[in-house]
């Protein structure tokens, strides 16, 4: 192991509208979103990697088999985690007020199913005990937004998960990775359910560094990492959430940016007010946003930081297209 860590993050659509389709995808060696999914992250060549949006199962049979596709392709993950997201995991209630129960939107997290769309670690350093955070009630955050309505005892903070995990370092110390995926600020209607969500989600962190939780607050070096679907400049949601964390004195904005060549092709878009060269994923009818994030603790050596996004037009860039809309971050860290 070299004295550069590279940490990255990606929402790599690797999900889909049943229990076990992912793995039979996987496992098919044919599914083109899915092959082009681990030539992407072959690109990337991560030293730890947290992907969001991929769907869960108990024996971790879809994570093995992408890592064994990783493997076939040069890359070994020989240390991997993947924990039961909220996603999908029923009520018994009517949150969304359809007069029906069981369905998606009636969920700890909206999932299909159990398991849909979780996240998972990969790393080629050992990974100490996990602290998972994901059962934590929403109604408990301070300031919590959780609007009135059914479900408010028993509705959980996470829409997928939030995590603390540590990595051993190759000198025997310590850097914990914090996790998390928010839930879209859209598709909630009036009283804007997933917005005030997506804030809650994103701020807790800010509680957590700052021991307003009944947590002990991570101890440094640590890196703040995932997808909040939420960008500070554009876009919907609760942005006053992001901005904070990006601002915390105990973290550190690396600002990751794609290379020119990426955005200089797309369509102008006037009302894009962010640097598009920050953006980490490209909607249709949409544009581009910030919504993938790495922001280490303030005393981590930083040598760089990036978007991976291919030159627009470009062969490779059919290929990522391919696999997500979104688009990988990466930090490189300086050990001591």
């Amino acid at each position: 192991m070299a004295d550069r860590l590279r940490v990255a993050t990606w929402h790599a659509d690797l999900s889909r509208d049943g229990p076990g389709l992912l793995l039979r995808d996987l496992l098919s060696g044919q599914d083109a979103q899915s092959l082009a999914a681990v030539a992407v992250l072959q690109r990337l060549d991560a030293d730890i990697l947290l992907l969001t949006d991929l769907d869960y199962d108990h024996g971790l049979l879809a994570l093995t088999a992408l890592a064994d596709l990783l493997q076939a392709a040069g890359l070994s993950y020989p240390h991997r985690l993947a924990l039961a997201p909220n996603r999908g995991v029923q009520t018994g209630l009517d949150l969304d007020g359809d007069g029906r129960i069981g369905g998606a939107r009636d969920a700890q997290g909206f999932g299909r199913f159990a398991g849909q769309g979780g996240m998972a670690l990969l790393s080629r350093l050992p990974l100490g005990p996990v602290q998972d955070f994901s059962g934590f009630l929403w109604r408990d955050l301070p300031g919590s937004l959780l609007p009135a309505g059914p479900g408010g005892g028993i509705q959980r903070l996470s829409s997928t998960g939030h995590w603390a995990v540590p990595v051993i370092l190759p000198g025997g110390g310590e850097l914990t990775l914090l996790a998390w995926h928010a839930t879209p600020p859209v598709f909630d209607g009036p009283i804007r359910r997933n917005a005030a969500r997506n804030h809650d989600e994103t701020i807790f962190w800010q509680h957590l560094i700052e021991g307003r939780l009944p947590f002990a607050p991570p101890d440094p070096p640590f890196v703040l990492l995932g997808d909040a679907n939420l960008d500070a400049a554009d876009g919907d949601g609760m942005r006053q959430a992001i901005s904070t964390l990006l601002s915390h004195p105990a973290l550190q904005d690396p600002a990751p940016r794609a290379p020119a060549a990426a955005w200089r092709g797309r369509p102008p878009d006037p009302a894009h007010k962010g640097d598009p060269a920050l953006d980490t994923a490209l909607y249709d009818r949409i544009g581009g946003l910030r919504v993938d994030y790495i922001l280490p603790s303030a005393g981590l050596n930083l040598q760089a930081a990036g978007v991976l996004w291919p030159p627009h037009g470009s062969e490779e860039a059919a290929i990522f297209a391919r696999a997500s809309r979104h688009y990988p971050v990466w930090v490189d860290i300086l050990l001591p």
